[in-house]
């Protein structure tokens, strides 16, 4: 079963949010999911404890970077999807979720600060690469930006990222008022109100093209593609 790891060496980056636009977007299309909480501030924990969460999305607290693998098996074993939030810092629980994982999501703001530490979680997951002898499947996502403005900054740091051979998703998650407010509310994109949030229906339709995206990755990776369908 595929196994999804969030990954970043800075904070900040959107980790939390993507994935669990992912989580929820992939529960809507009625696949079971589980996501494993390994932030210490544990954002999809909290949120899971607030009404609204899908009743075949499970979200699980991890601390123990001992631990991380078998509890990654084991929620490979329960579901058909799993996906992983690790601390936005680099660590030994990090090297070892991605050694286990079958996408590795990299959340990048369109900052420079922030392509330097996305470029140094790809060559982190060169190395874990080498370390299970078998390719591990990254991609940068860009996150935080405008939908209306394309930023000449953001175009050169995306251009030196595909430079050094940095696959991006073609998909970027947008600054949006929905995203923040389902940790606010609780719930999904769909269960919040235009009360909670504005422009609910461009939410939606940005976290779904980011979860598709995974999905034809999944589809084209070389391992355990067809437990994606």
């Amino acid at each position: 079963m595929p196994t999804i790891v969030f990954a970043s060496p800075k904070g900040g980056a959107g980790k939390s949010t993507s994935a669990n636009l992912l989580a929820t977007s992939l529960a809507h299309r009625g696949a079971a999911v589980t996501v494993i909480d390994a932030d210490p501030n544990r954002p999809l924990a909290k949120w899971a404890k607030r009404a609204g969460r899908p009743e075949n999305l499970t979200v699980i607290e991890q601390t123990k970077e001992s631990s991380i693998i078998q509890a990654i098996e084991d929620a490979e074993r329960q579901t058909p999807f799993v996906i992983v939030d690790l601390e936005g810092t680099a660590s030994q629980m990090a090297t070892f979720a991605v050694s286990r994982a079958d996408l590795v999501v990299i959340p990048c703001k369109g900052s420079q600060l922030d392509a330097v530490e996305a470029a140094a979680a790809v060559v982190m997951v060169a190395d874990c690469e080498r370390m299970v002898q078998r390719p591990i499947p990254c991609a940068v996502l860009i996150t935080q930006t405008s939908p209306a403005i394309q930023t000449k900054s953001l175009a050169a740091i995306e251009e030196q990222l595909t430079g050094r051979g940095v696959r991006l998703f073609g998909t970027r998650l947008h600054e949006r008022d929905a995203f923040r407010a389902i940790f606010a509310f609780g719930g999904t994109l769909r269960s919040l109100t235009a009360a909670q949030a504005r422009n609910l229906p461009a939410a939606i339709e940005n976290a779904d093209a980011f979860a598709a995206e995974v999905v034809k990755m999944l589809e084209a990776a070389p391992v355990q593609a067809q437990a994606v369908a």
